[in-house]
């Protein structure tokens, strides 16, 4: 896209005097994505996009328009200007550092040296994998993505970053005959073809297919209240859904959080410290600026349980009387919205034993299977993935449909265990009707007084 920068701070000149800011935001990029089911290829998608958007602000209102034609810019930019004039609002940007700067994420592997035949061998080992006894389905499906993304503003910013991103999940279904059971993964990061290649996909595969053949053997789960050890994934599901929507400056401003108004307060136990952190290299959400130019660096939420920040946009920050957090994404063709990028919570000291072994009666949760969280009312509601019964300080047999409910303000203080080990996990989060590529994880934790929900 260097070949654009010309012409796009030219244009941006150009109507300097018509805006109060304008800036935009140009992408090129090639992707594929392969689904196969029960061993057979069901479809392979394989193409280019380019795109662009100029946004611009004018008397407190946005107007910004999308174009898929690089040389309408000059004309879409005078109907962003038409939108803004008919509108009237209360915007205002934060006050944030101009950058010059090009990024290219580091690849070993240039995902357009290969071939989709290769591909195709990756994911059949992975589907192969999984077929243990009693799975009866499999699923798997893998994207990759190579994008060259250009910023511009008219306060002079120019950001230039190249990145490349690669995933696979995989779901196995299994069946005893009256009897159903799921296994799911994912494996990915922002790098490239590398990550896969390099990756266990056998084991990723098998672990994936012998879960759910697990799973039908479980005894159902009780219910009532029950100390509760939660795996990596588990707390990276917690730490997301039920806090880190929460501590979102669009939602904090639509009344839409139990977190509003809890800057200082403890939300959690002193041992509950909680990152987002975008600049992670490790993490499926990394990304160097966010899509207003703002450098990413690690933003601590919560420290020895108290909330001390938020995430925001340079519209909510201004709102908020803060800075912004680098936190505001979105597709070409949406607005910018607040969204959590690798969100975690940071190891403590404890090993897995030492976090069970004062354990008289409880459940270990692995994984989550999905949930619900109601942001404004404080209330969250969590299926596991694969849990088991834990019994004088031992992990004993297997249990299904567990499901952890709770109180948003609550369920962090009783984290009286922290372990040291640590996890981010690969996936996607759904907001505004945009999906975006997020991390979220932690280490092993433990909460007293859990509300769990089972079948018996």
């Amino acid at each position: 896209m260097e070949e654009h920068i010309d012409k796009f701070r030219s244009l941006l000149d150009k109507i300097s005097s018509d805006v109060d800011y304008s800036d935009i935001r140009a992408t090129k990029s090639n992707n594929t994505n392969i689904v196969m089911k029960d061993g057979k290829v069901q479809g392979i998608n394989s193409g280019s996009d380019i795109g662009a958007r100029i946004r611009v602000l004018k008397n407190g209102a946005w107007g910004f328009v999308y174009t898929n034609d690089l040389n309408r810019l000059e004309e879409i930019s005078q109907t962003s200007i038409k939108l803004a004039n008919s509108l009237s609002g209360d915007v205002e940007l934060s006050d944030e550092k101009v950058v010059e700067d090009e990024v290219k994420i580091n690849t070993k592997i240039a995902i357009c040296d290969v071939s989709i035949d290769d591909k195709k061998e990756l994911i059949f080992e992975a589907d192969k994998a999984a077929k243990v006894k009693d799975v009866v389905s499999t699923t798997v499906s893998y994207f990759d993505v190579e994008s060259e993304k250009l910023f511009l503003s008219t306060e002079g910013s120019v950001i230039n970053v190249d990145e490349t991103r690669v995933g696979m999940f995989l779901n196995s279904t299994a069946s005893s005959g009256d009897v159903i059971q799921f296994g799911h993964g994912s494996v990915g990061g922002v790098a490239g073809f590398e990550v896969l290649k390099n990756a266990d996909i056998e084991g990723f595969g098998r672990k994936i297919g012998e879960k759910a053949s697990r799973l039908l053997k479980a005894e159902p789960s009780p219910s009532g209240n029950f100390t509760v050890i939660a795996d990596n994934e588990l707390t990276g599901v917690l730490i997301h859904e039920a806090l880190g929507h929460g501590v979102e400056g669009d939602l904090i401003l639509q009344n839409d959080s139990i977190l509003k108004g809890c800057l200082g307060k403890d939300v959690g136990s002193s041992l509950v410290n909680i990152f987002d952190d975008a600049s992670r290299e490790d993490g499926f959400g990394y990304y160097p600026y966010d899509d207003e130019g703002i450098k990413t660096k690690p933003n601590q939420l919560v420290k020895n349980g108290k909330l001390i920040s938020l995430l925001n946009s340079r519209e909510t920050a201004s709102k908020l009387n803060m800075k912004s957090s680098g936190n505001a994404r979105s597709t070409l063709s949406e607005q910018t919205i607040v969204r959590m990028s690798n969100t975690y919570l940071e190891p403590g000291d404890m090993s897995f034993d030492e976090l069970v072994e004062d354990v008289k009666e409880g459940i270990y949760i692995k994984g989550s299977r999905g949930g619900q969280v109601d942001t404004g009312k404080g209330i969250f509601q969590f299926s596991g993935a694969e849990s088991f019964k834990i019994e004088n300080g031992e992990v004993k047999n297997s249990l299904k449909d567990v499901s952890l409910s709770g109180d948003i303000l609550n369920t962090l203080k009783e984290v009286d265990g922290v372990g040291s080990d640590f996890k981010l996990s690969v996936g996607f989060c759904g907001k505004g009707g945009q999906t975006a590529p997020v991390g979220d994880g932690g280490p092993h934790i433990r909460i007293k007084n859990a509300i769990v929900g089972g079948t018996s």
